[in-house]
């Protein structure tokens, strides 16, 4: 990765270094190629539209996003539903984080592509994001769209919505914020509602509690559409962050 994007010109290898503790990762780096288009799109607009999560900085979302109420997707893939959302809604910025270069290149080459300046990529762990480097209620939602269900009992430790990431989430959202969840995993659904249900930083905008349909705004993405052809039915959760 260094040699391919020396000097700050792409997605640093591994951007928080050693100065954070090695938690359990709630995500497994995948080794993909980089085509030259990606690449090439890292290099034109990782200076201008690209961050690496090194947890050394607050961030001045305001700056960022020129003024606009900013949305934290985490996990994005190959991005093209964040550039579909992110065209849909100019209003709204959104900060995607991952961290796949591959997708990163992508979606900033759709993004330079669709002249869509409400986006910006951040590299490397979502945790480290939220914990040290945005400021408490500086958050207008939180998207998190199939993130990996680790199916095996011994892995439920490693997934991502359990209830410290919703305590750490919920000092980050602004009051009236939504959570916006998305799985094909079952087991996984069941979880995710029973964690958000529980807690009392949120509180379930499904009329009568449970899943809510997917709202139009969440376009179908090439994972879902794969899930939907295995069968798997896909639920969405979105939940308010409250008050208190």
């Amino acid at each position: 990765m260094s040699r391919m994007f020396p000097d700050g010109t792409g997605p640093a290898a591994d951007p928080a270094g050693s100065h954070f503790e090695r938690r359990i990762r709630s995500f497994q780096p995948r080794r993909s190629r980089v085509t030259t288009g990606q690449a090439d799109a890292l290099r034109r607009t990782w200076a201008a539209w690209g961050m690496d999560i090194d947890g050394q900085r607050e961030l001045d979302l305001n700056a960022m996003f020129g003024g606009l109420p900013v949305v934290l997707e985490i996990g994005f893939g190959m991005g093209e539903a964040t550039a579909e959302m992110a065209a849909a809604d100019p209003a709204t910025g959104i900060l995607a984080a991952d961290v796949h270069t591959p997708g990163q290149g992508n979606l900033l080459r759709l993004a330079e592509e669709r002249g869509l300046e409400n986006v910006r990529v951040a590299n490397g762990d979502a945790i480290i994001l939220l914990r040290e480097m945005l400021p408490a209620a500086s958050l207008a939602g939180l998207r998190v769209y199939f993130p990996d269900p680790w199916p095996k009992s011994r892995h439920h430790k490693r997934r991502l919505i359990q209830e410290e990431f919703l305590t750490l989430a919920a000092g980050r959202l602004r009051p009236g914020a939504v959570l916006h969840c998305a799985t094909d995993w079952e087991p996984y659904a069941e979880q995710m509602l029973a964690e958000l249900t529980a807690h009392p930083g949120y509180e379930n905008t499904a009329p009568g509690g449970g899943y809510a349909p997917r709202p139009a705004f969440r376009p179908l993405t090439r994972f879902e559409g794969q899930g939907l052809e295995k069968g798997h039915a896909v639920h969405d959760l979105l939940f308010r962050r409250t008050s208190g």
